[in-house]
């Protein structure tokens, strides 16, 4: 067993409905929800010309590998009506894989730890909220350490402060 960290994210539609479909989801196909951030608002970020995301991590303990947790993620994204056509563009639903054990993966469709995660402040403050202590396995520095250098200085705020029922 391998535990994940995962980053959702929304911002069309009921982005919280989102949210818990993609809990849910992961719950019944990849694996045991260990722990959930609070949700967060958070600016756009790459590109800024749309609505707000509401972003979450949530802790994932699953026995599959990177690769098919990959392949159900991308079920869980076009279930929820994701169609790929813009980078970075508005979406009801995005699911990242942050970090995956220890494991290094660089691979053409995949790379863990995500290569921008310490670049952007809407993934560190949830990432913070449940694992400060993490430690980035090529870059030597706790999620807490990075979201103290975090670059980005876009608006990010609690938006429910509960953590969601699984």
């Amino acid at each position: 067993m391998n535990n994940a960290f995962l980053l959702l994210g929304s911002n069309l539609g009921d982005r919280l409905s989102f949210l818990n479909l993609a809990i849910t989801s992961l719950q019944k196909t990849a694996g045991e929800i260990k722990n959930l951030s609070s949700v967060y608002e958070t600016a756009a970020w790459g590109n800024t010309e749309q609505q707000a995301f509401l972003n979450q991590v949530l802790e994932l303990e699953t026995s599959l590998l990177p690769e098919q947790l990959l392949a159900q993620i991308h079920h869980i994204e076009k279930a929820a009506g994701r169609v790929r056509t813009e980078h970075w563009g508005p979406r009801e639903l995005d699911i990242d894989i942050l970090f995956f054990g220890k494991l290094l993966v660089n691979m053409p469709n995949l790379a863990v730890p995500h290569p921008q995660l310490h670049l952007r402040r809407f993934t560190l403050l949830p990432l913070a909220e449940i694992a400060p202590d993490l430690v980035h396995p090529t870059l030597h520095k706790s999620v807490s350490e990075l979201l103290q250098i975090c670059p980005d200085t876009l608006e990010a705020h609690i938006y429910h402060h509960g953590k969601l029922d699984l």
